[in-house]
């Protein structure tokens, strides 16, 4: 299979808290969006997500188990703008072993988004990158 694009949708009752949120917090702009679903690119040539009111008999999305990584030039500036901006922060801001500094916050529907610039990996984690 060749793929072209991925990209996440989520199935809420909140598309229009979501909407927003994105829009606010991370520069997303809608390049669809008929109210019941909305496409978001984040950023100029960014990735893109959606999220839609269900349709028929369709599941909501229960809000666990999901984390959006979003990988920053500067994750101090992003931490700095977003606890700016009262955003509560579910994991604090640290450097980790296996490569990377980065935090985590929480969207309306319970997503986690961590938020990370990639550092030197410890020697222990080195050996698991591959090519």
């Amino acid at each position: 299979m060749k793929t072209n694009e991925l990209s996440t949708c989520f199935c809420t009752h909140d598309v229009d808290a979501c909407r927003d949120f994105y829009r606010e917090h991370f520069a997303a702009e809608a390049i669809f969006d008929c109210g019941w679903y909305v496409n978001l690119r984040i950023g100029e040539d960014g990735p893109t997500v959606q999220f839609m009111q269900p349709q028929g008999e369709m599941p909501t999305f229960s809000g666990t188990g999901v984390m959006l990584n979003f990988k920053v030039d500067d994750v101090d500036t992003e931490h700095t703008r977003l606890t700016k901006a009262g955003l509560q922060i579910a994991m604090p801001l640290e450097d980790h072993p296996w490569g990377d500094r980065g935090f985590s916050i929480i969207d309306p529907i319970g997503n986690s988004i961590y938020i990370y610039s990639d550092r030197e990996p410890t020697d222990e984690f080195k050996q698991y990158y591959k090519g």
